[in-house]
């Protein structure tokens, strides 16, 4: 079930140069149950902003009745959202998508590059709450681009990458000591960002004979299945990633 509704923006949290976390509260009606890897569509009320923001489910409150969303700043569209004053209005389409799926095993590895790292808060929570404590493996260029990592804490492990050396192990999430092992002491990978990223972890998935979840990050104009934009290939041929993803597992995928 899809909803079109109206939030007011009772919080704007600046993490680093590019990254915003917005929070915003719902109305009188109860959120509707989301799966930690949908997204919604966000309308963006600014010049030259046509079409809506597809953005990750990146936190949610069902007590509060709030909906957390991390934000990076690229674009015309991403930049009016985050200059938007408290109490604005933002309407989106919601929840879209296919999430993550629950693990038969209680020994994963959520690794998130860049702003990747935005879906896998809500689904640290998701499995948290399914007595699965998690573990985050994130990679960003500089410790200057990593974000809210206290708040990853409080669920499980975090173990970080930069690519100059600036926090935690130098290089790409893959060259961290985690991933180095012959017998690796996890049985699921979930991860999102960017696609060579999850390639290789799809082929180490692979290789160890782990089930790996990847949520891509096609464009997406509509999020409906509706103008064909965010197409990939599948061993079923191509499908639509805003309706058949934007999570897949890895093996499905013609990689």
């Amino acid at each position: 079930m899809k909803y079109l509704h109206d939030f007011t923006l009772v919080n704007s949290e600046r993490q680093t140069d590019d990254f915003v976390v917005l929070t915003l509260q719902g109305g009188p009606e109860a959120l509707p149950e989301m799966t930690p890897g949908q997204f919604a569509e966000v309308r963006v009320d600014a010049p030259g902003a046509y079409l809506r923001r597809p953005l990750s489910i990146h936190d949610v409150d069902y007590d509060k009745q709030q909906i957390k969303l991390l934000v990076q700043e690229v674009g015309t569209g991403t930049r009016a959202l985050t200059a938007l004053a408290l109490g604005s209005t933002i309407n989106m389409l919601y929840p879209l998508g296919k999430g993550y799926a629950l693990p038969d095993s209680k020994r994963v590895l959520l690794v998130g590059g860049g702003c990747g790292v935005a879906p896998l808060l809500f689904l640290g929570r998701h499995l948290k709450k399914n007595g699965i404590t998690p573990r985050f493996l994130i990679g960003t260029r500089t410790a200057a681009g990593l974000v809210r990592l206290d708040a990853y804490r409080e669920l499980g492990e975090v173990m970080v990458t930069t690519e100059d050396g600036s926090a935690g192990t130098k290089g790409y999430v893959i060259h961290h000591p985690v991933m180095k092992t012959e017998t690796p002491d996890f049985d699921w990978i979930y991860t999102c960002g960017p696609e060579a990223m999850m390639r290789i972890l799809a082929k180490y998935a692979n290789k160890h004979a782990l089930s790996c979840q990847v949520s891509l990050e096609n464009h997406m104009a509509c999020g409906i299945g509706a103008c064909l934009c965010c197409i990939t290939p599948t061993k079923d041929g191509h499908k639509c990633t805003c309706t058949d993803g934007p999570v897949f597992d890895s093996k499905y995928l013609q990689w």
